[in-house]
């Protein structure tokens, strides 16, 4: 049960400080774009060195999808990571949605940080751009943390900074997901567009995490 309880902190967090940034700093800005990206990349940084030892720090449902595919985890966790996940998620959303309703301060994105398809040119591209950028993402994250063949304790930096990277190609494209659990919180209180939409930032995702999972398998020699 700590394992979840970790992973919900650790999603709570993730979302409230990226898509808090995203929703204060601006995202239609160079300057508003590379914060954003940095916050979100920071806050896996320091998620990773809070709650890695006690749930290894998914924090996001396409991890745990890529982590238990490749035989690292039972199916049992993974879904006890996934309610995790996304009820942190959700509690995140609330209290953006709360400290909007408090503060009066202006959402700059105008939809709590949500996720979107319109600058991809449609579900079409945007599927195309999540299932790319979250089968980097995953790929780096099943690399750095591999028993014989990761990086160890400085494994948090590298997936980190990956995200950063991410964002910086994908934030003007879709909002950049490459996790359900960031996108399905904000989006249940924004509502409207978002919401009707959020099933593509759910399915691509996920489906880049599993083919991260079978082309890592593939990839790395045997043991």
């Amino acid at each position: 049960m700590k394992k979840y309880i970790a992973e919900c902190f650790g999603t709570f967090v993730l979302t409230f400080l990226g898509c808090g940034t995203a929703m204060f700093l601006g995202c239609n800005t160079p300057a508003g774009v590379v914060g954003t990206a940095i916050a979100f990349g920071l806050a896996v940084v320091a998620m990773a060195y809070t709650i890695g030892e006690i749930s290894g720090c998914h924090i996001n449902p396409a991890i745990t999808l890529g982590v238990a595919l490749s035989g690292r985890m039972s199916w049992k966790d993974a879904c006890g990571y996934w309610i995790g996940q996304v009820i942190g998620g959700i509690i995140a959303g609330a209290l953006l949605l709360l400290v909007v309703k408090v503060t009066g301060a202006t959402d700059l994105t105008g939809g709590l940080g949500t996720n979107g398809v319109a600058n991809a040119g449609g579900v079409g591209g945007a599927c195309l751009v999540e299932v790319i950028a979250t089968f980097i993402f995953v790929m780096v994250v099943l690399g750095a943390t591999d028993g014989k063949f990761g990086a160890g304790k400085p494994a948090g930096l590298a997936i980190g900074l990956s995200l950063i990277l991410i964002h910086l190609v994908c934030i003007n494209l879709t909002g950049t997901s490459v996790n359900p659990a960031r996108s399905i919180g904000p989006a249940i209180f924004a509502g409207g567009e978002a919401l009707k939409n959020v099933w593509v930032f759910i399915v691509a995702p996920l489906a880049g995490g599993a083919l991260a999972a079978l082309a890592w398998k593939g990839l790395v020699p045997k043991k």
